[in-house]
């Protein structure tokens, strides 16, 4: 048995070699996944830049389930972007971070643990959103250069651009707050954070992108680190209250882009529903626990002391992940799988106007 050092050396040489494949043969026709956003996506971004050990999944028992070892990734395996790109027969999107200039392994992953649509959410410990549309920029201007500016624009135009965004802004609001909200504020917060993420999705439009894959926010009140918080095991209602503004919003300006601008379409995902749905009644999904965490520590493991490296040494680590819808306040690999699973050829009332799928296939001759 490959020990746990050799194991992550071997995939890495094997990563290596698929990507000079990958890059080799590359073809316009090929339909690319370009990722942003936060930790529900990131690969390991933030392994490669200056930030503390809050933002970083690079440690044990993180990744234990599917790679056998941690690749940054806020989960025990997969995260909802790798079943995606499994789903349109692509490799694991590597970060862009992680990528040489000579790399291209069907997209790019520009996702950061921590990161929000607004600037200042976690400023100097993440890659914030604004900044992950600039190394988008950069890349298109190296694919210009290495394949030449038609065959770049039509990777560009015809890949599929899957976004999560915004739960960070809300989450760090509540953790910093200490009076209630009036409604009347959190409109105004829930429009900045709306604002900033037009002007990105403008941004990815500008350069060439034209189909678009939005997470909505899911109920971040239920989140095991919320819910220990309220003193009775109940959600946070604020938090959730803020959740569904946030989502109204969404896709009332993706209505308006898809309007605005020729070619803009977009498949929403309802991440709230989703995921209210399996901590309601985890057994008509095949979980055990819908509340509590399979790792940390407190009520509801909502503590972020997974693999006893932020602070708190102490944690409870679950024997069976697979049973548990959260790993940390993050879902467990199969709670991913089922997410993404809805992405891509779910319902229209659950994913609209168009599923993962169905983007995929727009535009293909």
């Amino acid at each position: 048995m490959l020990t746990p050092t050799l194991n992550a050396i071997f995939t890495a040489a094997f990563a290596s070699l698929f990507i000079s494949i990958r890059c080799n043969n590359l073809s316009p026709r090929d339909v690319a996944l370009f990722i942003f956003g936060d930790s529900i996506n990131d690969a390991g971004t933030n392994n490669y830049i200056n930030t503390t050990v809050n933002f970083r999944a690079n440690f044990f028992p993180y990744g234990e389930t599917f790679f056998h070892y941690p690749t940054g990734r806020f989960s025990n395996g997969r995260l909802i972007a790798d079943f995606i790109a499994e789903y349109a027969k692509l490799p694991l999107i590597p970060p862009y971070l992680q990528m040489k200039d000579d790399e291209f392994m069907g997209g790019a992953n520009f996702a950061s643990a921590g990161a929000g649509a607004l600037s200042d959410t976690y400023e100097g410990f993440v890659v914030s959103f604004m900044m992950q549309l600039k190394q988008f920029e950069k890349l298109e201007k190296k694919l210009s250069k290495r394949l030449g500016n038609e065959e770049a624009k039509k990777v560009i135009a015809e890949a599929v651009y899957l976004i999560s965004i915004g739960n960070n802004d809300y989450l760090m609001l509540i953790h910093r707050s200490r009076t209630p909200f009036q409604p009347s504020s959190m409109e105004e917060y829930v429009g900045m954070v709306i604002g900033n993420i037009t002007t990105v999705l403008k941004g990815i439009y500008k350069v060439g992108g034209r189909k678009f894959g939005m997470i909505g926010i899911k109920n971040i009140g239920c989140l095991p680190s919320l819910r220990k918080s309220t003193g009775n095991g109940s959600c946070l209602r604020i938090a959730n209250v803020l959740a569904k503004l946030h989502d109204i919003d969404l896709i009332s300006i993706l209505k308006k882009l898809e309007a605005q601008l020729q070619g803009f379409k977009y498949s929403y995902f309802d991440f709230y529903s989703s995921a209210r749905d399996r901590i309601r009644n985890p057994s008509k999904y095949g979980f055990k626990e819908g509340k509590m965490a399979c790792c940390g520590s407190g009520p509801f493991r909502g503590n972020p002391s997974c693999g006893g490296k932020r602070g708190v040494k102490e944690y409870s680590l679950c024997r069976r992940p697979e049973k548990f819808l959260f790993f940390d306040n993050h879902p467990t690999e199969r709670a991913n799988q089922q997410y993404a699973q809805l992405m891509w050829n779910g319902s229209s009332s659950i994913t609209g106007p168009y599923n993962v799928e169905e983007l995929f296939k727009l535009g293909r001759a």
